[in-house]
């Protein structure tokens, strides 16, 4: 459709003039828009917004997706195994994802049908009784190698169909599990002490190419901005678990370690409000919170822990969404000119 610009009152005038409106319709169109500019948000545009859902519409379809492929799953299970019930039930997401993504464009049965699609082609490879078909049959971590291949490649034929921005971030999923199995298979003495420092690495590549689409799209205009969204959801928990699994252990901290963990939030804050995107800060509530519980018991403050704790997340959250926008626009001005110019603006 050809994008049309603001008519001027010269125009509405010779179009009464000229018997296409009526001066009570041109009224009408001054009120409509009046209401429409008083209606605008006074404060600075979200530039984090994502098409989730449309209507009630995507949530009616979503639960009988949910009832429909959930008991799909089920009889072919009982009757084929579990092999069968994942290729049946991948093969099923994706016939359904030809009218309700191609053509109905719906947002969150679009969502979900690729999620199901890319867990059932992962556990169908990835079933035990595959085992026998790759190098030692003893040996349980090639399957999970393998699966994370073939998903990455079924979810690179599925964007390439169907266009839903999650799929990149399916599909790096993925890959990272098939990295993670093989370091496993290669190297399983260094796997207990080393698993955690892969699972940091690929969460920073992963954030990186969730940057290289935000920083072509500084505006979020594009499909770019929905992949990266996606892509920093799946980066978040890959980076914050190991930077502060360490500190946190089984759950008892000291002092010392509760302050590093805060120490550790206070910087994914700050690296959040920079890049304009909140995954990477919420991925770190829970173990702000875990840390200011340590820090109110050891104040003696034992009874009231989990209600204290919970309002001060809670203020915190309220505070950093007050201020947001105040505090990019100071940081921004901290920043290179040059890398600023391709950050999300402030306003």
């Amino acid at each position: 459709m050809t994008k049309r610009g603001p008519v001027s009152e010269g125009t509405l005038a010779r179009a009464v003039a000229g018997g296409v409106l009526t001066a009570d319709q041109v009224d009408a169109l001054h009120a409509l828009e009046l209401e429409s500019t008083r209606s605008q948000p006074s404060g600075p545009a979200d530039s984090e917004q994502f098409r989730f859902i449309s209507g009630f519409s995507d949530i009616f379809v979503t639960i009988g997706l949910a009832l429909f492929l959930g008991a799909l799953a089920y009889f072919t299970s009982d009757f084929g195994g579990s092999i069968a019930a994942g290729a049946i039930t991948a093969v099923a997401s994706w016939l359904l994802a030809e009218y309700l993504t191609r053509k109905r464009r719906m947002a969150l049965p679009s969502i979900v049908l690729l999620l199901v699609f890319a867990a059932s082609v992962f556990l169908a490879v990835a079933e035990p009784r595959t085992r026998f078909f790759f190098f030692n049959p003893n040996v349980w971590g090639w399957p999970a190698f393998f699966a994370g291949l073939i998903t990455a490649a079924a979810t690179a034929l599925h964007y390439r169909r169907f266009g839903v921005p999650i799929t990149i971030a399916a599909g790096a999923a993925a890959l990272v599990a098939s990295i993670i199995a093989l370091f496993v298979m290669l190297a399983p003495d260094l796997a207990r002490q080393a698993t955690v420092s892969l699972v940091f690495v690929c969460g920073l590549f992963v954030f990186a190419l969730a940057m290289r689409f935000d920083l072509s799209d500084p505006a979020r205009r594009t499909r770019r901005t929905d992949i990266a969204f996606w892509l920093h959801m799946l980066a978040a928990p890959l980076i914050v678990h190991p930077l502060v699994s360490g500190f946190v252990g089984a759950g008892n901290l000291d002092t010392a370690s509760a302050l590093s963990v805060l120490a550790v939030f206070c910087g994914l804050a700050l690296v959040a409000l920079i890049v304009d995107r909140r995954a990477i800060l919420v991925a770190g509530l829970s173990y702000a919170g875990i840390a200011f519980g340590t820090l109110v018991s050891n104040a003696g403050l034992t009874s009231g822990r989990v209600p204290l704790t919970l309002l001060v997340l809670g203020a915190l959250v309220l505070l950093l969404s007050a201020g947001w926008h105040v505090l990019r626009r100071a940081l921004l001005t901290l920043l290179p000119v040059a890398l600023v110019r391709r950050l999300p603006p402030h306003t």
